[in-house]
C-alpha cells in the first residue's frame, strides 16, 4: 500500500506558535528576529501565517500592509524542508494575502549572500529597485539589503 503524502496547510499564527516560531527563525538566521518581534507583529495586526505539515510547524511569513502597498517583513522554512516547494508555497500566499489586504505592489529587502532567497524572489518575478547600504548586522561589520518590489495586480 502506498503512502498518502500528508497535504502542507496554512494557518493564522496566533500566540501558542510564537516559541516554535522565534525558535525556527533562531536556525534560519544568524541574526534572528526575537520572539518579542514576532509578539509584536501579531500585536500590530500584520498578516502573520504559519505552514503546517502534520502538526509541524514548518515556516512562517509576516507582511506589513499599509493602504495599497504590503512589505514582506519575514519569511523562512525549515531548512530540512528547502528545495521542496514549501518556499514558493509561503511566498505565493504571502502575495495573495496582501492582494487580499488591497495591496498593489509587494516590497521586501534580502540580503545579497542569500542566494536562495534572492532567486525565489526573481523567479516569482520581483525585481531589484534599489540597495540599502548596511542594512544587516553581519558577523563582521554590516551587509546591504537589496530592496525588490513586485506587482501584485
Amino acid at each position: 500500500m502506498t503512502a498518502v503524502p500528508i497535504a502542507a496547510e496554512f494557518f493564522p499564527m496566533n500566540e501558542r506558535d510564537l516559541d516554535t516560531v522565534a525558535a525556527l527563525e533562531a536556525t534560519l538566521q544568524v541574526f534572528p528576529w526575537s520572539r518579542g518581534n514576532f509578539a509584536d507583529s501579531l500585536s500590530a495586526g500584520y498578516s502573520t501565517w504559519v505552514l503546517r505539515l502534520g502538526g509541524d510547524l514548518i515556516g512562517f511569513s509576516v507582511v506589513m500592509a499599509v493602504l495599497d502597498e504590503a512589505h514582506l517583513l519575514n519569511i523562512g522554512i525549515a531548512q530540512r524542508y528547502q528545495g521542496q516547494g514549501y518556499g514558493a508555497r509561503m511566498l505565493r500566499h504571502a502575495m495573495e494575502r496582501a492582494r487580499l489586504h488591497g495591496a498593489t505592489k509587494l516590497f521586501l529587502e534580502v540580503r545579497p549572500s542569500n542566494d536562495k532567497a534572492v532567486e525565489l524572489y526573481r523567479h516569482f518575478g520581483f525585481r531589484q529597485i534599489g540597495l540599502r547600504k548596511g542594512y544587516y548586522p553581519a558577523v563582521e561589520g554590516r551587509e546591504d539589503g537589496l530592496i525588490f518590489d513586485k506587482e501584485l495586480a
